[in-house]
């Protein structure tokens, strides 16, 4: 997607780990960031959300929604997320039907691609990645920049 067709991010709710829906024009006013992820305690996913735990008070200071969204079940995130202590609100999207609506596709059955997707707070996605292999992970500092980016008023 270039700069310059920056689309509205279609509105969808989904569970958390806490069986509560989360909605996304409920964080309309701030940046929303997507964190498209394959699997619960997989080796890469685990290391990546670990990342962000880590520099959680980072992502905290961008005043940021930041969340995380797999095919996974409410009770996979409940237990994923106690296990290993993750401040993120993680999401299930047990049909992959918001994972398509972003172009996180996996060629793993059934999973979603690994994806960071940032949404201004206008509801317009200022940056989406996908990586549909999904064998490395986001940097944190490129997630942050996307982050700030999308902060920053939209030009033109």
């Amino acid at each position: 997607m270039s700069t310059d067709e920056r689309a509205v991010a279609p509105d969808f709710t989904l569970k958390d780990g806490d069986g509560k829906d989360w909605r996304l024009s409920d964080q309309r006013g701030r940046v929303v960031v997507l964190l498209f992820y394959p699997g619960d305690e997989t080796p890469v996913c685990t290391r990546q959300l670990c990342s962000v735990r880590d520099r959680w008070e980072d992502y905290r200071a961008t005043g940021a929604e930041v969340v995380g969204v797999s095919t996974d079940s409410v009770e996979s995130h409940r237990k994923f997320a106690a296990n290993h202590s993750l401040p993120l609100r993680l999401l299930s999207d047990p049909d992959r039907r918001v994972a398509e609506m972003f172009g996180a596709k996996s060629w793993l059955p059934g999973r979603a691609a690994r994806a960071v997707v940032v949404i201004d707070a206008e509801g317009r996605v200022r940056h989406n990645r996908a990586q549909p292999l999904s064998l490395f992970r986001p940097k944190d500092d490129e997630v942050l920049s996307a982050i700030r980016a999308a902060q920053a008023p939209a030009a033109g």
